[in-house]
């Protein structure tokens, strides 16, 4: 569950510095060609809704994007349009996600790509709850300190909301090899997939701010993710070079 907070945790500026192959021995050349190509994947939480910071929605249908909430999907694509090797953009099937979506793939000239994995948590019978009234509930205790033990009644563990996202994105990396792909998702699932690349344990996931609208960052590969950006919320993506 995110804190609704605006901050940004992390920037876009620093770039991944990879030797240029003039420089290596042609065994060294050889095995960095052979090596998989890393796929960049832009983590985007869908724009505000009307229900933002005060109900937890979940998996609930016929939930739409604010007004606040279309201009954030509307610049969020202008920030995004200005890399050009976009591959794809997938979206959760919830109606928010793809609201968000949807103006990104209309200025990349794609279309959205519905992904199942990128769905929100399964809430279970917390859906639609107030947040004012679970924060009470003794069971919140444990799903900030220790959501790894912690599955919602009738619902999803959070490890296993975990292990969905991460597996989703490595399918989707490896389809899109040495490319990037756009992937719009919820708080909790870009949050534990977050934690996941940093090698930060779920019961600390909870530290991590996933702001509506923001972009993170995470070149994946065969190998160790590399978190390029969290929770970024108005940088140039441009600068997001790897070279």
């Amino acid at each position: 569950m995110g804190h609704g907070d605006n901050a940004s945790l992390g920037t876009l500026g620093d770039s991944v510095r990879i030797p240029m192959a003039s420089s290596r021995t042609p065994k060294a050349a050889a095995k960095a060609k052979a090596q998989p190509a890393s796929t960049l994947v832009l983590l985007v939480r869908h724009g505000q809704t009307p229900t933002t910071g005060t109900t937890l929605p979940g998996r609930a249908k016929g939930l739409h994007l604010s007004e606040l909430g279309v201009s954030q999907a509307q610049a969020a694509a202008q920030r995004i349009t200005k890399l050009t090797n976009v591959d794809a953009v997938y979206a959760s099937p919830l109606e928010r996600t793809r609201e968000t979506a949807a103006p990104i793939a209309k200025a990349l000239g794609l279309k959205v790509l519905t992904e199942r994995g990128l769905l929100e948590c399964d809430f279970g019978e917390w859906t639609g709850g107030s947040l004012a009234k679970l924060r009470k509930t003794p069971e919140w205790a444990t799903v900030q300190s220790h959501p790894s033990g912690f599955r919602f009644p009738g619902g999803e563990s959070f490890a296993e909301m975990q292990i969905r996202t991460t597996s989703t994105l490595d399918r989707l990396a490896h389809n899109h090899r040495g490319r990037t792909i756009v992937c719009v998702s919820h708080a909790d699932p870009i949050k534990a997939a977050l934690a996941h690349s940093l090698g930060t344990h779920l019961d600390l996931f909870q530290r991590i701010v996933v702001s509506p609208c923001s972009i993170s960052a995470v070149l994946l590969s065969s190998g160790t993710p590399i978190v390029l950006s969290v929770n970024s919320t108005g940088d140039d993506l441009s600068r997001l070079v790897v070279s």
